[in-house]
């Protein structure tokens, strides 16, 4: 049976593939972040759920020591967890940036770094990162969030070439909006990080935060996700990367065929 372990799985993108995989007779040992959800995890019939900060290298270690003592192998690991943090760059304070970089980009590079040596080991594997669409373009007000998946997207296609001679597959997700939890954290961050009311963006954070802001097109449920997941575990050879929802394509390309000032100014209306 196949062993996949998913971090982030509190709810949204992380909880849906748990459950979705789950009912395809993948073995999953899906994790979270606050003993809360871990419980919540086993009420759904998830024995095999653990904690895991993954900003904390030895539960890391734990969670790969424990699959390993039961199962032997891991044989794909999704690096999913992850968070937003909204607002205007020049509001954003360098150790925001850092708490952004911390778990997006750092934890997720622990990960890898430590599931590394077990599938070199074992001489397979399958290491699932959690980029977004906006690792290939950038909107207005998410600057830090932006800059955390473009460096997962630099260490991604690094670490591709670095496994090219291995049977260990870094695979990228450009995932475009999902039904989740994720804007209601962004929004969060947004009133916990950043001063709103001296801000020269003062207009456009309470507009956001009263809903009224425009509403993402091409939304998909997080499903869309979960059946990728799934397709790559099941594929010998996965492709590099894999676009999710309609946006992620329509902008992928874009990127592509317009000049920069001409992308920029389409993802101003965007944002």
């Amino acid at each position: 049976m196949t062993n996949i372990v998913i971090t982030g799985c509190s709810s949204g993108i992380g909880l849906e593939t748990a459950i979705y995989l789950n009912d395809k007779d993948i073995n999953v040992y899906p994790t979270a972040r606050s003993l809360k959800d871990v419980d919540m995890l086993k009420s759904l019939g998830f024995k095999n759920a653990m904690q895991l900060n993954v900003t904390k290298p030895s539960q890391i270690t734990d969670v790969i020591n424990t699959v390993i003592a039961q199962e032997s192998k891991i044989d794909v690991w999704f690096n999913n967890a992850g968070f937003g943090q909204a607002g205007a760059l020049e509001d954003i304070r360098t150790n925001i940036l850092k708490e952004q970089f911390e778990t997006n980009v750092f934890g997720l590079h622990e990960c890898t770094r430590q599931i590394i040596p077990i599938m070199r080991a074992q001489g397979y594997g399958k290491i699932i990162q959690h980029s977004s669409v906006l690792g290939l373009i950038s909107l207005f007000g998410r600057g830090a969030y932006n800059a955390s998946k473009y460096a997962i997207e630099g260490l991604t296609d690094t670490l591709r070439l670095e496994l090219e001679d291995t049977n260990i597959y870094a695979v990228l997700l450009n995932t475009g909006p999902i039904t989740s939890n994720f804007r209601k954290t962004a929004m969060k961050k947004l009133q916990e990080n950043v001063d709103i009311e001296h801000s020269l963006f003062k207009g456009t954070y309470h507009k956001i935060l009263s809903g009224k802001h425009k509403k993402v097109p091409f939304n998909q449920e997080a499903d869309a996700v979960a059946r990728v997941v799934y397709k790559i575990i099941v594929t010998q050879r996965p492709k590099p990367r894999y676009y999710i929802t309609t946006a992620t394509y329509l902008l992928g390309y874009l990127k592509k065929v317009l000049s920069t000032r001409m992308l920029d100014k389409l993802l101003l209306k965007l944002g």
